[in-house]
This record gives structure tokens, sequence and C-alpha cells, in this order.
């Protein structure tokens, strides 16, 4: 039988918060991107445009390493993955992520956390990090404090 993952990336904390709880409601398994080198406060503040997160998100070709990668990705049918918005899009290690694993015949849906922005563009600039043979869904914005049975709503369409 096929498994269901749910990967996510968080710095503050509210994104893992929503993957916990989607994890949970939908019995799938959980995966930290953890990147390579943590970011820490000044690696975040975006009104500085030289600190990590301007400098990553200026920079198309970045790609943050992963500190370790995700084990039987060929066991797993559908694979969501969270992320906060950054410049409304995912942050680059979302990119990292997607091009370190073969998703082909999967279906990936992605989920963000953000302060007010929407998705933006952000499918679209995530689809280019795989093959064409992968199924997407347009994502959704989850921010708060979403119920389980809310997410699991949302997921069971997925899996």
């Amino acid at each position: 039988m096929k498994k269901t993952l749910v990967a996510y990336f968080s710095c503050t904390g509210n994104t893992k918060r929503v993957a916990k709880a989607l994890a949970e409601a939908i019995n799938a398994d959980l995966f930290e991107i953890t990147p390579q080198t943590r970011y820490t406060n000044a690696d975040l503040d975006w009104t500085n445009e030289k600190s990590r997160c301007n400098l990553e998100m200026k920079d198309p070709s970045s790609r943050p390493a992963i500190k370790e990668k995700a084990e039987n990705m060929e066991f797993y049918k559908t694979v969501f993955i969270g992320f906060p918005i950054w410049w409304y899009v995912a942050p680059h290690i979302i990119k990292t992520f997607l091009e370190s694993y073969d998703f082909t015949g999967k279906t990936i849906v992605p989920f963000a956390t953000s302060g007010g922005s929407g998705m933006g563009r952000t499918v679209e600039e995530l689809q280019k990090s795989c093959f064409s043979s992968v199924k997407w869904d347009k994502g959704k914005i989850w921010n708060g404090n979403p119920t389980e049975e809310a997410l699991a709503s949302w997921a069971t369409d997925f899996i």
C-alpha cells in the first residue's frame, strides 16, 4: 500500500505546527526539511538587504543544502510539502528538496503559511523543479491554528 508523506520547512514554527497537525489528521509520515546550516534571526531579517534570506531569494539558482534526505521516497504516492511564503513564493530550499528525488507518478500538494500573502506564483515556480509526470495541486495557505478536522477535510481529496 502506498503511503503519504508530509514534508515541511519551518523557521519560526508556524509551518511546523500546521505540518504536524496535518500529518496527525491524515495518519501520514512526517519529515522536516532541515537546512544544513540553520537560519538565525539575523538570517531571516528581511529588512536587511544582505541577510541570508534576501540573498538566497534574489538568486534564482540558490539551492540551500539540506541536512538529510527523506528515506524510502519511492513508497509515497502523495507528498504534501509545507513552507512559509517568502517573497510570494516558496523558499529556495523547497526547490533543493524537490530536485533531490524522483517524483514521477506522485501527487505533490503544496501548503504554506504566510503573514498575509497568498500562494502567488509558487506552484508554477516549483513545478520547474520536477519532471512533467508529476501531478500538482494548486496548494493552500493555512494561517493561524487550523483544526485537524479542517486539515483532514482538505487533504482527503488527495490521498
